[in-house]
């Protein structure tokens, strides 16, 4: 064992293999989306779900102002989609998306897609940790999920 810093511990988390989701906002119709994979369930009852954004994050303020948010994990087919909105300014570009009843963007393709209302921001370290209550959801069974493993896609 060695003490952590955090090359190491961004090293061990690596390892961590995970999927990838891209969170999607609507504010005054104009579309924001970040990927994370710090996406995690937390509850069944009520079904919640929690993910983080850095606190630096360029359109931070408008994930925080939103009440309903978007969570779409994404298929092997939309690797490039996962970087395009890693970056840190992305706009929403020619993404194919259809609206939830809550008006929040829903990426066409992926996986599985979640119509969320966000119940509670937790600031913790260098994120702000997001708590939402699911309202509505699909899957598309025909689909894999893109992973991501060792700063790597799968």
């Amino acid at each position: 064992m060695k003490k952590i810093n955090s090359y190491l511990f961004k090293s061990i988390m690596s390892t961590f293999t995970t999927g990838v989701t891209i969170i999607t906002i609507n504010n005054n119709n104009n579309y924001f989306g970040k990927t994370v994979n710090s996406f995690a369930s937390i509850s069944l009852k009520p079904p919640q779900i929690l993910f983080s954004l850095e606190k630096k994050s360029a359109y931070l303020k408008y994930f925080l102002a939103s009440s309903f948010i978007g969570i779409n994990i994404l298929s092997k087919k939309q690797k490039k989609l996962s970087i395009y909105f890693s970056k840190l300014k992305s706009k929403w570009g020619d993404t194919k998306f259809f609206l939830s009843k809550d008006n929040v963007p829903l990426i066409n393709g992926s996986v599985s897609n979640l119509n969320c209302k966000n119940i509670k921001t937790i600031s913790q370290g260098d994120h702000i940790i997001f708590i939402c209550e699911i309202l509505e959801g699909q899957i598309n069974k025909k689909l894999r999920p893109l992973i991501y493993f060792n700063s790597n896609y799968l």
